[in-house]
């Protein structure tokens, strides 16, 4: 058996499309179906319901999809404790982010700050934000990289935790198009809920969705149909028109443009998150601080 197999088999279950699953892993949509069948043939069970559309998890799908989230991040955590013995190339920082940040705004954020700092060398170490934070801490990586709210506020009261604002994030409902206006869209109402997309107890913008509904213009009259603790996840559900979902505006800028998903709230149903960016300064590295010294003098400090 495969790692890779793993990842695939919880694409798969995420997005509940082979063609989109074969996509996001890189792969030609029959490779990836042998991938899967090679993981069903290795565990001796159907995993997936081939007769339906969207794709659907057999029980043992089910049962699997939970056992394979705990066995990979535990494959992880131990990659990345092992990777912590072993030294760093010259110059190399490595960076803990959360998984939403790592797709929306690590890569675009990297390619300006390097158009004036020039070529960096790092290590992404992608996760959700508890395990992202506990990473940092625990010195796992050079820099931090998370959202903040005051709500859920990042507690890294020390003074030798020393933070930057990179920017501000806004998580918002969106919806799949049509002829340029959401299918779906709040607040609803009592006679017709609207389907509902929404986030893990254990996910970041669970909470966040959470304030946005509190803090709403008025009551949503929503159906939940759908959890999951990832928002790409979500955002793939939206686009196959499964319902609404708080999603962070950078990770569908392109929909948007294109014409493929629209706002389904206006500003009353938002919240804005902060992004920062922390170091510990413990850490005394010249790379790290000749880099850190740079982003001082583009970005506000914290605090």
């Amino acid at each position: 058996m495969e790692t890779r197999w793993l990842e695939d088999f919880l694409v798969l279950a995420e997005t509940g499309s082979f063609t989109r699953a074969a996509e996001l892993r890189h792969l030609t949509q029959p490779a990836f179906s042998r991938r899967i069948k090679s993981l069903e043939s290795w565990l001796g069970a159907d995993l997936i319901d081939r007769t339906t559309y969207p794709t659907r998890l057999t029980e043992a799908g089910v049962l699997f999809r939970e056992q394979a989230v705990g066995m990979l991040s535990q494959l992880n955590t131990t990659r990345a404790l092992l990777r912590g013995l072993q030294p760093l190339a010259a110059g190399t920082l490595e960076f803990a982010v959360p998984h939403t940040l790592s797709f929306s705004f690590f890569p675009k954020w990297l390619s300006q700050v390097q158009q004036g700092y020039g070529a960096l060398p790092c290590r992404l170490q992608a996760s959700n934000v508890h395990d992202a934070l506990l990473a940092f801490v625990e010195g796992g990586s050079d820099l931090l990289m998370c959202y903040h709210h005051p709500k859920q506020p990042v507690e890294l009261t020390d003074p030798r935790y020393l933070g930057l604002r990179l920017g501000v994030e806004r998580l918002r409902p969106f919806s799949i198009a049509e002829n340029g206006r959401p299918r779906h869209q709040l607040p609803g109402s009592m006679e017709r809920p609207q389907p509902f997309l929404g986030y893990a107890s254990n996910a970041y913008f669970r909470l966040m969705s959470d304030v946005i509904l509190e803090q709403a213009p008025q009551p949503a009259r929503l159906a939940l149909n759908y959890e999951t603790d990832m928002a790409e996840g979500l955002k793939h559900m939206v686009l196959e028109g499964h319902g609404l979902a708080f999603l962070p505006e950078s990770s569908v800028r392109r929909e948007l443009l294109e014409g493929l998903l629209a706002a389904a709230g206006d500003e009353g149903w938002q919240v804005e998150m902060e992004i920062r960016l922390y170091l510990d300064q413990k850490r005394r590295r010249p790379a790290l601080k000749a880099f850190w010294d740079y982003l001082a003098r583009q970005y506000p400090r914290v605090g």
